[in-house]
């Protein structure tokens, strides 16, 4: 099943809850119940476009709309990394399996320092 889906402007949504807000209609009445004052959403829409505005003002707890978007971005960040996190693992695994097998190669890839000069002995002090 599809579902229809339709977005409303900002400012329409401001709006309708300050319609709510002023007491005048019920809410039922503003949203689609009163032929000549009804929007044209259902009820609950209103209603939660009325929660979402009173937790973003603080009259309401819970988190606002820019917390709410935050924890998403983080939450998605926090998947991404796990995931490099785990690629990067299985490739040790297998670099590791790779060293494992060729034993005899790893001894050719033993890392000699460079030396850039050689320490001079020091003479020996005449006593």
């Amino acid at each position: 099943m599809s579902r229809i889906v339709s977005f409303y402007p900002p400012e329409f949504k401001i709006e309708a809850v300050q319609l709510v807000q002023q007491g005048e209609r019920s809410l039922a009445q503003i949203a689609s119940g009163c032929p000549l004052g009804s929007i044209g959403v259902s009820e609950q829409s209103l209603r939660n476009w009325v929660k979402r505005i009173e937790i973003d003002t603080g009259a309401r707890a819970g988190l606002t709309t820019e917390e709410r978007d935050e924890l998403r971005r983080l939450r998605r960040e926090n998947r991404i990394l796990k995931e490099e996190r785990e690629i990067l693992k299985s490739a040790m695994s297998r670099w590791d399996n790779h060293d494992n097998e060729n034993r005899v190669r790893d001894t050719c890839r033993t890392v000699v320092p460079k030396v850039e000069r050689l320490p001079v002995p020091r003479a020996r002090l005449k006593s």
